[in-house]
């Protein structure tokens, strides 16, 4: 089995004791290592699977308690660097009732935007392996430089490129530079993972089918469009197949979408997916690959948190099977 490389932000999430309240009536919270490339390497690792950070933490006791986490649930650290110049990155977190959130970051800048294009090597990559991205570390900066290294060593390795927008507009100076980053960074990826609520924003056009359409440009071969509760997606360039969710009580949505995209990547790695039968493998074993992403899912939702509520892959296997 290859290996899953995260790269970009990783934090500390300080989720609310009390829900339904804005962020500035909250009182309390409890910390939680977090950033969403973070929470899918977790999900990788926690599933059986090999994964592995790429990003950069302060030399702070946030940083210390976010590689004992990563540690904790099995994913490798060794290319955790860390910094003096900037501190760990910070989000505190609000929840409505319907464990929805609201976010307010703290980094201007944060360590993790610091990790430079030297600072990554090709060696890393193989064939076999899979790069996973994120839009919210791709603002201006060394990292920003630094994905396009990976990507590009990966590519050439014969390595797979997975790209989750999952728009945070808070950290962008104005809605289009998010936009137009995202729509550069989409034909670099061979799996785009796209939401509901987010296909309208990215592409300006309101039909669904006819939005994803225009997604595929460049490397991309394969596009998942999820919708929350509702199930997910998976469009090829001439086919789509549909799945359904699973229904569960809800406590608090943060990393539901990661851990749906860490079940697909750690069902390909498990199939020893490549640049070459990716296609191949979603045609053959869509199914299963979607009901897995959407248990894991819709199982991190059932607690507080995104890396502390990512089931282990036999409660997985249980919701699946009823």
């Amino acid at each position: 089995m290859g290996q899953l490389y995260s790269i970009g932000e990783v934090l500390i999430d300080f989720i609310p004791l009390q829900k339904g309240r804005p962020l500035k009536d909250v009182t309390s919270f409890e910390r939680a290592p977090g950033g969403a490339p973070a929470n899918v390497a977790a999900a990788v690792a926690k599933y059986g699977g090999s994964a592995s950070m790429i990003t950069k933490i302060g030399e702070d006791a946030f940083g210390d308690f976010i590689c004992d986490q990563l540690s904790a649930v099995g994913v490798k650290t060794d290319k955790v660097l860390r910094t003096t110049d900037a501190n760990t990155g910070l989000a505190f977190v609000s929840l409505r009732e319907n464990g929805d959130r609201d976010f307010s970051f703290y980094r201007n800048p944060s360590a993790d935007l610091l990790l430079t294009e030297d600072e990554v090597k090709d060696e890393w990559f193989t064939k076999n392996d899979i790069l996973h991205f994120c839009s919210v570390d791709l603002v201006e900066s060394p990292m920003k430089r630094a994905h396009l290294k990976a990507i590009k060593s990966i590519i050439t390795k014969g390595g797979i490129v997975s790209f989750d927008p999952n728009v945070r507009l808070p950290l962008w100076k104005n809605p289009e530079a998010c936009k137009n980053t995202i729509l550069d960074f989409i034909p670099l990826s061979h799996i785009v993972k796209i939401s509901d609520e987010e296909l309208e924003f990215i592409t300006d056009i309101t039909d669904v089918e006819e939005a994803i359409s225009t997604l595929f440009r460049g490397e991309v071969k394969a596009i998942i469009y999820t919708k929350g509760s509702k199930g997910a997606e998976l469009y090829l360039k001439d086919k789509n197949f549909e799945s359904k969710g699973f229904k569960v009580e809800v406590q608090d949505t943060t990393g539901a979408g990661d851990a749906f995209i860490g079940g697909i990547l750690f069902k390909l790695l498990e199939k020893k997916a490549t640049q070459v039968n990716l296609v191949e493998l979603f045609e053959k074993n869509y199914q299963e690959f979607l009901a897995f992403a959407n248990a894991s899912g819709a199982l991190t939702t059932t607690s507080k948190g995104a890396i502390s509520s990512l089931p282990d892959r036999e409660t997985i296997i249980q919701l699946i099977n009823g």
